[in-house]
């Protein structure tokens, strides 16, 4: 039956990794850049390996699987203590995701911002394309979301002005 329970399983202590294993991968992503790991935030990130390092340890039978399941649900509960925090603290939010980057105003490439999140300009442009832009003054912004994905805002009515709200909280400058 030790593969269900073993009274030598370190309980706390894998408790405790999880939570350290978790800030970790968060760091390291935002140091990295939102680049890293396109479609995750670095909170996404992080809970996602160490759920997959978790299940791989119990189905690999390196740890038993109520040992598994604690660090699974210590995981669950920072993730849900988190969301939580995250509505009473909305600069909690700033701490551990990117928030999204202007690479373009209008038709000005922002070089700057490209540079600061290691994209290329022949990268934009590919964007640009899949986003049928077939004339850079027709580009209203282009916004590097905090998942990774790049945002093209455009229009072929020369009168339509881009609403404020959808840049509100878009970093400008790196």
């Amino acid at each position: 039956m030790e593969w269900i329970y073993d009274i030598k399983d370190p309980l706390w202590e894998t408790i405790i990794g999880s939570v350290l294993i978790f800030f970790v991968i968060i760091l390291l992503t935002r140091i990295i850049g939102l680049r890293s790991f396109a479609k995750f935030t670095a909170y996404d990130f992080a809970f996602t390996i160490a759920i997959g390092s978790i299940l791989s340890s119990i189905l690999t039978s390196s740890t038993s699987v109520v040992h598994g399941s604690v660090a699974i649900a210590s995981l669950l509960s920072l993730t849900f203590i988190f969301s939580f925090l995250q509505r009473i603290f909305p600069k909690l939010d700033a701490l551990i995701s990117n928030k999204p980057l202007l690479l373009m105003d209008g038709s000005e490439i922002l070089y700057e911002n490209l540079k600061s999140a290691r994209i290329q300009k022949s990268q934009l442009i590919a964007k640009l394309r899949e986003a049928n832009v077939v004339d850079m003054s027709k580009v209203k912004a282009v916004v590097l979301e905090s998942t990774g994905d790049i945002s093209v805002l455009h229009s072929s009515d020369e009168n339509c002005k881009l609403n404020n709200e959808l840049l509100e909280d878009v970093k400008t400058t790196p």
